[in-house]
């Protein structure tokens, strides 16, 4: 037998087959997709959740906002689980210390 004579018939089982399969996964019904459960508990009394809320759709005008720096502060510290209030506020407040000597520049 020639054997591309061979090649050809077993591409054309190949092809056949390929084919075949794609239709019987085209029959098949989806499975309907789970739909996640979108409730959110809120604790009853905190305030935090509805300014987070509000300073989420102010947009860049949050940035300047003192009210939206202190929301996140006490979100950040709530997340990390900080007992200090003062570990997370006003971080890019602060200016980083500078060196009286020139020590930490590389100065003799």
């Amino acid at each position: 037998m020639d054997t591309k004579l061979l090649a050809r018939i077993g591409a054309a089982v190949f092809v056949g087959l390929a084919i075949a399969m794609t239709i019987v996964q085209l029959r098949e019904e989806p499975a309907p997709v789970r739909q996640a459960d979108r409730r959110i508990w809120v604790p009853d009394g905190d305030p935090l959740p509805a300014q987070l809320r509000v300073c989420a759709q102010m947009g860049e005008l949050a940035l300047s906002s003192p009210d939206c720096r202190d929301a996140w502060a006490e979100k950040r510290r709530r997340f990390f689980g900080v007992d200090h209030p003062e570990a997370y506020s006003g971080i890019g407040d602060r200016a980083l210390p500078e060196s009286s000597s020139g020590e930490a520049r590389g100065e003799d």
